[in-house]
């Protein structure tokens, strides 16, 4: 049985090798994204904490940015922190993901927060191979290929660990150290089997996870799996794209908003929730992250009335279906952030891993083909 699987090991590993490197090591740059984003300009994140002072409210915020910016940018929406070191972030319409950073006390426009270029490019390789599809959701060249390396990556790691399996306690020993005085090639014979295997959990999580962004068949076995039912999703999607001409033509429509709205609502959900990690006023609704210290993507949204700001209904994050809070999941297990910096780290060092398994893979079948032609 060990013959057959260490045969599929492989064949399988052999034409998708570089890819797979390729997918760790860009995957491995992209877990500390954000964390290198803020370090480069930490100004359009971070304000002097004045303990003696309050933040400014939304429409004497909105009133200060308006005299500091050009007439055609139209503000949306206002997102608060919940630290008294943050800056505030304000985005605007046909602004794209840009935001404007500014200081939630004094009202001072600090600048543009935008995409890293550099992260950008690695996020284009490590999901297309820069082969990006041409609009969302639709497949491409270099998507596919992605797809089928990390399909094929999953088979590789289950087959590494069948032969990987010692037959006595001896064998268990040396399949998980390093042998650091037998040899280039026994050094790098021990880092493949023994790295391999400590990686491979980890390795698993971000490939099973990964693969809902590749293939729709995948995502809704994925999702059935759970319970989630991705069909009243995409039909909620689609209907909502049936109303977007007539909202957008209401929306046109009606006078201009009155920001002092948000004064209201923003005080009654601070009273609401006493700590949190971040509050997203929108024109309608507004976007409560509640838990300080969690990475995952959890967000209760609240509506309220847009004539005076009161809160009308809550929308927690723990009641909506499972179609929308499994691809949080998923993402959080797939970068790691579902248990803050800790498993950043170990994402990061089995990523690393994963993307050199590959080069160590080809360098012990070059050497047995050489070995066998001697």
């Amino acid at each position: 049985m060990k013959k057959l699987f260490r045969k599929l090991h492989l064949w399988l590993s052999v034409p998708v090798g570089v890819i797979i490197s390729i997918i760790c090591l860009s995957g491995a740059i992209l877990v500390f994204e954000q964390e290198i984003t803020r370090a480069q300009k930490p100004q359009l994140y971070r304000v002097e904490n004045i303990t003696h002072c309050a933040k400014l409210k939304p429409s004497e915020l909105v009133a200060r940015i308006s005299r500091q910016i050009p007439d055609s940018l139209q503000l949306t929406a206002l997102q608060y922190s919940g630290r008294h070191d943050e800056t505030c972030q304000v985005s605007f319409t046909n602004s794209g993901r840009k935001t404007l950073s500014v200081n939630p006390y004094t009202g001072e426009v600090i600048g543009w927060i935008e995409g890293n270029r550099f992260f950008q490019q690695v996020r284009k390789l490590h999901r297309w191979l820069l082969d990006a599809p041409a609009q969302k959701g639709e497949q491409s060249f270099g998507k596919t290929i992605v797809g089928i390396s990390t399909l094929l990556m999953v088979l590789i790691l289950i087959s590494g660990l069948v032969i990987w399996i010692p037959r006595s306690r001896k064998a268990l020993k040396n399949r998980l150290t390093l042998s650091c005085n037998k040899g280039w090639r026994r050094f790098v014979h021990d880092s493949h089997v023994a790295l391999g295997f400590y990686a491979t959990l980890f390795l698993l999580l971000m490939a099973l996870t990964g693969l809902t962004w590749s293939f729709g068949w995948y995502r809704n076995a994925a999702y059935s799996l759970f319970g989630a039912n991705t069909q009243t999703t995409a039909v909620t999607g689609q209907n909502k794209n049936r109303q977007e001409p007539a909202e957008q033509q209401t929306k046109q429509e009606k006078p201009a908003f009155n920001y002092a709205v948000w004064d209201n609502a923003l005080a009654e959900l601070q009273m609401h929730y006493p700590q949190y990690k971040s509050i997203k006023l929108n024109m309608d609704n507004a976007q409560i992250a509640p838990d300080p210290e969690s990475a995952v993507r959890r967000t209760d949204t609240a509506k309220f009335d847009p004539e005076n700001g009161k809160i009308r209904h809550i929308q927690y994050y723990q009641d909506l279906p499972k179609s929308q809070t499994l691809r949080g999941w998923f993402y959080a297990f797939h970068t790691g952030s579902w248990g803050g910096i800790w498993t950043k780290i170990l994402y990061f060092i089995a990523a690393m891993t994963g993307g050199t398994l590959p080069v160590s893979g080809y360098y012990l079948w070059i050497k047995r083909i050489r070995k066998k032609q001697e």
